[in-house]
C-alpha cells in the first residue's frame, strides 16, 4: 500500500480550518553548497526586518493564530514558539539564517516570504504513513534536533508521527533527528502549514513557489497537493 500523509480527525476537530500544502520530491540532488540560494534568503530576511520593524511579532496575524493553537494543546508559546515565530524573531534580532542544505534553505526562504511554518522530512527514513495527530500517553521518547536526550511528547500535544514514532513535536516546534533533511536526502516531503487568516490562496501560492524552486535547484520529480478537512490525506509517492 502506498504510504500517505494524513491529518487525523482529532486534529480537525480542534483546528477545523487548518490547511497543509504538500510538496513531494523524488530523485533530487540535495548536495549544493547554497551559493545560489543565499541571495533570495538574505532578501527575505531583509524584507522581514523592514516590514515587521517596530511591530509586536506575537500579534502578527500569521503568528498569533499559532500562539493560540499552541495554548490549546497545552504548550506555552513563550517557551515553545512555533517554527515561524522562532524564525522571524531571530531574523528581527539581526540573525542570518545559516546554510544547511538546499531543501532547508529553500523552505526557509518560503517560510519568511509568506510568514508560515514550513518543514520537511526525508522519506527514506520514514516508515509507514505520516500522521498529523494528537499524542497519546504511549508515545516513545524521541531525540529532537539539538536536544541532549530523548523525551516523549506530552499526551494531547499535536505531533507528526510515523510507524516508528514522533517526527516533530508541538506541531512544528522542533523535529526529530531521525528524519531530518540532509545532503544525502534523495526523496522528501515538505509541508507548508496554514491557519486563518493564512488561507487556501496563500498556502497554494507558497506551495507552488516551493515546488518550482526545488525543481530549479534540486531537480527530480516534484508534485504538489493540498490537505484540508474535506481532503485529509495525500499519497507520498
Amino acid at each position: 500500500m502506498t504510504p500517505a500523509l494524513r491529518v487525523t480527525e482529532e486534529v480537525f476537530a480542534r483546528f477545523p480550518e487548518v490547511l497543509l500544502g504538500v510538496v513531494v520530491a523524488w530523485g533530487i540532488d540535495n548536495t549544493g553548497d547554497g551559493a545560489g540560494l543565499a541571495g533570495p534568503l538574505r532578501q527575505e530576511e531583509e524584507r522581514v526586518r523592514l516590514s515587521l520593524a517596530g511591530t509586536q511579532i506575537a500579534e502578527h496575524p500569521h503568528i498569533a493564530p499559532w500562539r493560540e493553537a499552541y495554548r490549546r494543546f497545552g504548550a506555552k508559546p513563550k517557551d515553545y514558539p512555533s517554527s515561524i515565530e522562532n524564525l522571524a524573531r531571530r531574523v528581527l534580532k539581526g540573525w542570518s539564517v545559516p546554510h544547511v542544505n538546499p531543501l532547508v534553505d529553500l523552505y526557509n526562504t518560503i517560510s519568511l516570504r509568506h510568514l508560515v511554518p514550513v518543514g520537511g522530512e526525508d522519506l527514506d527514513r520514514v516508515q509507514g504513513d505520516v500522521l498529523l495527530t494528537l499524542a497519546t500517553d504511549r508515545e516513545s521518547p524521541v531525540h529532537l534536533l539539538g536536544e541532549p536526550e530523548a523525551r516523549p511528547p506530552k499526551p494531547g500535544e499535536v505531533i507528526y508521527r510515523d510507524d516508528l514514532g514522533t517526527l516533530c513535536r508541538r506541531w512544528n516546534w522542533k523535529e526529530a533527528e531521525r528524519t531530518k533533511l540532509t545532503a544525502e536526502t534523495r526523496n522528501a516531503v515538505l509541508v507548508i502549514e496554514g491557519l486563518p487568516p493564512a488561507g487556501r490562496d496563500l498556502v497554494e501560492r507558497a506551495t507552488g513557489e516551493l515546488a518550482s524552486l526545488i525543481r530549479e535547484h534540486c531537480g527530480g520529480k516534484v508534485t504538489t497537493a493540498r490537505i484540508d478537512r474535506e481532503h485529509p490525506s495525500v499519497p507520498l509517492a
